[in-house]
This record gives structure tokens, C-alpha cells and sequence, in this order.
């Protein structure tokens, strides 16, 4: 061997070292055929974050569910993207402050109404509310539903009732003061439940940075998405986004002060797609329609955390894009 055959040779052995994984790698990677991935169960369709929601959002054509955890008085994980129930069941008070047994009696449905936009709006009459009174027994659940499937859930039901569903998982703080402490003590007894259970089919993810790299710590075998402080550091430094991140979820734009600063963009998108992550975009602060979804995915975005899992599948159909072509990622 030459020695100049010698110098070319070291010279790509280095470059596929740095080189970042492929993206056939990463399974969340998916721009061509995106991840329908459904915000609360579909919160605009369906009763936010309950089974009903999640069961009536796949069959709808949702191929993965996103929820929000937070823990009970008595150490118990809940899926409610609230730190209070006041906004969807006919309870009040925060997560943190009572105990599952306590919560149970609720009605989780109470307040959701099909009349838009906002399907939780309080002081309607009755008849807006088809779904209030199951939860507690006074009216009959939907053929092939029960009346369970209308309270708040246990991450532990969600993760039972969909066993080979892909899951995203956010914590939150449950107390009104939503210290960073609180984010990173919630994260840990999320890890002690999901190591328990050996799937890999769920990303975890936070606002807070610290409770993504607590979770992480204690379960590197999930992915994770970073919080604020991680995708800030990858955005604007170009420094890492922190260890275990499979995937980015992001909104298209982010209120910083009095700037509006554009976050998902093609050229971002691109660059995460370089580097070996995937990119899910959320909508809760943008709004949704069919003009803001196609333009997401015209920037190659591998998921769609959309409020409307029903309308954005008959989108993706229309593309060719439906969830049926899916590789799934790995459950084990």
C-alpha cells in the first residue's frame, strides 16, 4: 500500500467516524411518510388525554400518541396536561394536591364540547357536552367503549391499553409554583416505571432540560427530545442538544421577549436530518390547518403533533402519505 493510499484511506476511516448516524438508524426518522402523532389524544376531536381520545385517534388514523404525566399526592403518575383539573373535569384543584383514589371520581370528559374553537370552554349549556356523566355512571359510554375510558388514566393504563403503540411521554410540574425541582422529582418516578417495563417504542421529553438529563441518566434506553435549554443550545450555539436525544419537538415559531424567532424551518429540518435526528413539530401556539400542515411537511418534518389526528390523516392520504406504510420503531 502506498503511503498516499494510506493517507486517503485514514481520511474517510475519520470522516465515518464523525460522521453522524444515518437516518435509517433513527427510527423516528420518518419525512417520508410522517408520524401522525396525536396532541392529547387529538384535544380539538376527542376528550383531552383520555383512553376514548387515544383509542378514537388511532382508529382514526393517528400511529402515535403524545401525553402529558404529571404525579398525585400518593407518588401515582397521571396522564393530564394540566397542572389542575379544573379546565377538563368537573373537579378543582392541582394533580399534586390529591390522590389518585381521589381523582379517579372524576369526570374527564366533563367539560369537552364539539363546538370550536375552544372545545373547553366552561358556561355552555348541557346538551354542548355529549360526553359529560359517562365518566361517573349517569349516562351510558359509546358502543365498544366503557365508562373508564372517560376518567383521568394512569400512565400505567396508557402504557397497558397500547402496548405496541409508540408513545411520546412529557413531564410536568403538577404544582402550581412548577419549580425546576419538582420537574426533576416527577422525572424520576417516571424512570422508575418505564425502566420496569423494557420498551422502546416511547420518546420522553420536558420543557426543563434538567428532568430530560435526570430521566436519561436513569433510563438511557428511551429517547428523549431536549428541553428549551438543550434545543436552544443546538439552535443558536450549535452546540449538542444533550445526550439521548433521537428527536427534536419543536413549535414553528417560539415568542422570545419580542421576537419571533422561526424554528422549524427546511434549513433546520435539514441540518437535524444531517446530524442523525428526528424532527416533530407541535402546533398548540401556531394554529392548524390543512395550509400549515402541508407546509410542514413540504420542509421534510418526520411527525406532526396536531390537535386534529382525524382531519390531518385524510391530509396524508390525500398525499400518499398514510400511516399504513409506516416502519414502526423497535418495542424492545
Amino acid at each position: 500500500m502506498t503511503p498516499a493510499l494510506r493517507v486517503a484511506l485514514a481520511a474517510v476511516a475519520a470522516l465515518l467516524l464523525a460522521a453522524p448516524p444515518a437516518a435509517a438508524a433513527n427510527p423516528w426518522r420518518q419525512p417520508a411518510h410522517p408520524w401522525n402523532i396525536a396532541h392529547q389524544g387529538g384535544e380539538d376531536e376527542f376528550p383531552s388525554n383520555t383512553l376514548y381520545a387515544f383509542k378514537r385517534a388511532l382508529a382514526a388514523g393517528a400511529d402515535m400518541l403524545e401525553l402529558d404525566v404529571g404525579v398525585t399526592r400518593d407518588n401515582r403518575i397521571v396522564v393530564s396536561h394540566d397542572t389542575t383539573v379544573d379546565r377538563t373535569t368537573n373537579g378543582h384543584g392541582t394533580i399534586a394536591s390529591q390522590s389518585l383514589r381521589a381523582l379517579r371520581r372524576l369526570d374527564a370528559a366533563y367539560w369537552f364540547s364539539r363546538r370550536g374553537p375552544d372545545h373547553y370552554r366552561h358556561g355552555r349549556p348541557a346538551s354542548a357536552y355529549p360526553f359529560r356523566g359517562i365518566a361517573t355512571g349517569r349516562r351510558r359510554p359509546p358502543p365498544g367503549f366503557c365508562r373508564t375510558d372517560f376518567r383521568l388514566a394512569t400512565l400505567s393504563e396508557v402504557l397497558r391499553a397500547f402496548p405496541h403503540t409508540p408513545i411520546n411521554i412529557e413531564i410536568k410540574a403538577r404544582t402550581k409554583a412548577e419549580t425546576t425541582d419538582e420537574y426533576v422529582r416527577n422525572a424520576d418516578v417516571l424512570a422508575r416505571l418505564l425502566r420496569r417495563i423494557h420498551r422502546r417504542d416511547l420518546i420522553v421529553v420536558s420543557f426543563r432540560q434538567q428532568a430530560v438529563d435526570r430521566f436519561h441518566a436513569l433510563v438511557p434506553g428511551i429517547g428523549v427530545a431536549p428541553g428549551i435549554a438543550g434545543a436552544a443550545n443546538w439552535l443558536l450555539a450549535g452546540g449538542s442538544p444533550g445526550d439521548g436525544v433521537v428527536a427534536f419537538q419543536l413549535p414553528i415559531t417560539y415568542k422570545l421577549g419580542d421576537q419571533t424567532l422561526q424554528v422549524t424551518t427546511k434549513e433546520n429540518v435539514a441540518r437535524a436530518h444531517r446530524e442523525g435526528y428526528a424532527w416533530h413539530t407541535w402546533l398548540s401556539d401556531d394554529g392548524e390547518s390543512p395550509t400549515i400542515w402541508g407546509s410542514l411537511l413540504d420542509m421534510g418534518v418526520d411527525g406532526v403533533m396536531t390537535a386534529k389526528p382525524k382531519q390531518f390523516a385524510a391530509l396524508l392520504r390525500r398525499r400518499g402519505l398514510g400511516h399504513e406504510l409506516h416502519g414502526k420503531p423497535p418495542t424492545r
